[in-house]
């Protein structure tokens, strides 16, 4: 509702399927009183990676922008091998992840809202989709093939790594996933937010709150793809993959050395003057070890 604002209520419509039956009854009283009667017919009711509700001509609806916080583990055992049909080689192109041995409930799902997102994008479509930040680095599996995908066909936009404990409702660091079909020659900006934010305790959880003028800050950051120290960095796709695909901003940080020239004459005088230190240390060291000898002689052990 927040983007669909930023459009004007009255220039698109809202679509939604979601698993939770009060989520979207939530949602279509959101929408009454955002301005938006009019996207009530299409918030839906349903599991979306395994039955999808949204087509058009048959085949799936590709839209404009998406945004998504899906869950990051949950346990689809019951349908994943449901999922494994040929209609549905291209959505989920980088694999389904397989069921867990010791907890079913651990199973990755995100990485199938991640993939059916970017098959449900139009060809100029964004996306925004809060994802676990290990997924920026993971070495192999689907979460490598995904970036893979992303940097090979020139569709990332960006990545914006969180703060710590952002949801007080989960403590699994997070960062912000931006997809763009149109940033087929441009630059991506990786921004690193992780030591934004103020502690706070809500309940008997403590999150971190990003303050106006902080998110203000990655907006306009993000936006002007501006390269700032040990903030934002903005990078190539071919650098991309020269980081082996890594999404984490830190990977590309310049590792800045201060130094400060002195004469030789200078160099000497602070060599002598740490060498008369340490033998100052050495001495004091003796006379302890004696002092701590005589202290172990006078103890009785009876």
């Amino acid at each position: 509702m927040s983007l669909a604002h930023q459009i004007g209520e009255d220039r698109c419509s809202i679509y939604s399927q979601d698993i939770s039956q009060k989520s979207s009854t939530m949602l279509r009283l959101n929408l009454i009183l955002n301005n938006l009667v009019h996207s009530i017919q299409n918030i839906i009711q349903g599991n979306t990676i395994l039955a999808p509700y949204h087509k058009e001509n048959g085949s799936l609806k590709k839209f404009d922008y998406i945004v998504s916080n899906p869950p990051f583990k949950l346990d689809f055992s019951e349908y994943r091998d449901d999922l494994e049909t040929d209609s549905n080689q291209k959505r989920f192109f980088a694999g389904i992840p397989k069921i867990a041995k010791a907890k079913k409930e651990s199973m990755t799902i995100y990485l199938l809202f991640i993939q059916h997102i970017i098959y449900s994008l139009k060809p100029s479509g964004r996306a925004a989709v809060v994802v676990p930040t290990g997924f920026l680095t993971a070495q192999s599996g689907i979460e490598k093939k995904i970036r893979e995908k992303l940097v090979d066909k020139k569709m990332l936009g960006g990545v914006v790594s969180m703060p710590s404990n952002i949801f007080a409702s989960t403590g699994t660091n997070v960062s912000i996933l931006f997809i763009d079909k149109t940033n087929t020659d441009g630059k991506v900006v990786l921004l690193d937010a992780s030591k934004l934010g103020k502690k706070i305790k809500e309940g008997k959880s403590q999150k971190k709150v990003l303050s106006a003028m902080e998110e203000q800050q990655i907006i306009d950051v993000f936006n002007q793809c501006e390269a700032r120290d040990d903030f934002s960095v903005t990078v190539t796709y071919d650098e991309i993959k020269e980081k082996n695909y890594s999404f984490s901003a830190g990977q590309y940080f310049d590792v800045k050395i201060e130094y400060t020239d002195i004469t030789p004459e200078e160099f000497t005088a602070q060599i002598n003057q740490h060498k008369a230190t340490l033998k100052q240390l050495f001495a004091e060291s003796k006379t302890l070890e004696v002092e701590i000898q005589k202290q172990l002689e006078g103890v009785n052990y009876e």
